[in-house]
């Protein structure tokens, strides 16, 4: 490697450490995004064609996971010491199982009958472990990406199929495709961006390994509602 190319890596390597943890993180995982917009799932839901008992199925399991992810959230209050962290992680545990579940609540009228699939016990055991670690920087990383892809994803579906009057799939589009949703994920980007700041070279690396990995459970969960993935035995 000649002395200039040497100074460009140096250079490169500067420039990634002062950006944001948020701007590594989303520019890391672009790939994932990209497959999550190819997902038939989302293609289908966004020009109405999904099928009900799909959309019935994937809701039923996303009751399921809001269910641990407020507990994860509730975690993330618990080991906080900011003052402002503990009130808006708590908030946003609440608002999980208030305002989402409510949406839930519209589409499985018999949520006693709903079982967790492979997927789904898999995506909230991680995020549960992690919660039991202790490690806030990334157990916060962990929980992040479903604010940030549901919300990257609503908005845009939001701006493409623009009147929902007649969508049947309104309601879904509408709650993540809201401004007040998207300010939601903007105050959690900026906590654990404040997070990252104070934290050791290891615990970045374990909060984008975090990261990654809890966007391909989400890219995991679409897929797997839309396959209606169930028990292979039992």
């Amino acid at each position: 490697m000649t002395v200039e190319a040497a100074g460009q890596a140096v250079m490169e390597r500067q420039n990634m450490s002062a950006r944001r943890f948020t701007e590594q993180a989303w520019a890391s995982t672009a790939g994932i995004r990209a497959a999550i917009d190819e997902l038939p799932f989302l293609q289908q839901l966004e020009d109405g064609s999904l099928p009900r008992e799909v959309f019935e199925h994937y809701m039923g399991q996303d009751a399921l996971y809001l269910t641990a992810y407020a507990r994860a959230l509730a975690a993330c209050a618990a080991q906080s010491s900011d003052p402002e962290h503990i009130i808006f992680w708590s908030r946003a545990a609440a608002g999980a199982i208030e305002e989402e579940r409510a949406l839930h609540a519209s589409h499985v009228m018999d949520f006693s009958t709903v079982q967790p699939s492979p997927t789904t016990v898999a995506y909230t055991s991680y995020e549960l472990a992690l919660a039991s670690a202790g490690s806030l920087p990334v157990l916060a990383a962990s929980v992040l990406p479903c604010f940030w892809i549901y919300d990257d994803v609503g908005t845009r579906l939001k701006a493409r199929v623009g009147g929902l009057e007649e969508h049947p799939y309104a309601d879904w589009i509408s709650a993540y495709g809201d401004p007040e949703f998207h300010e939601l994920t903007e105050t959690a980007k900026r906590v654990v961006d404040e997070l990252a700041a104070t934290a050791s070279e290891a615990t970045l690396a374990a909060m984008h390994a975090a990261y990654l990995r809890a966007s391909q459970y989400e890219w995991m969960f679409w897929d797997a509602a839309h396959r209606r993935e169930n028990w292979p035995v039992g």
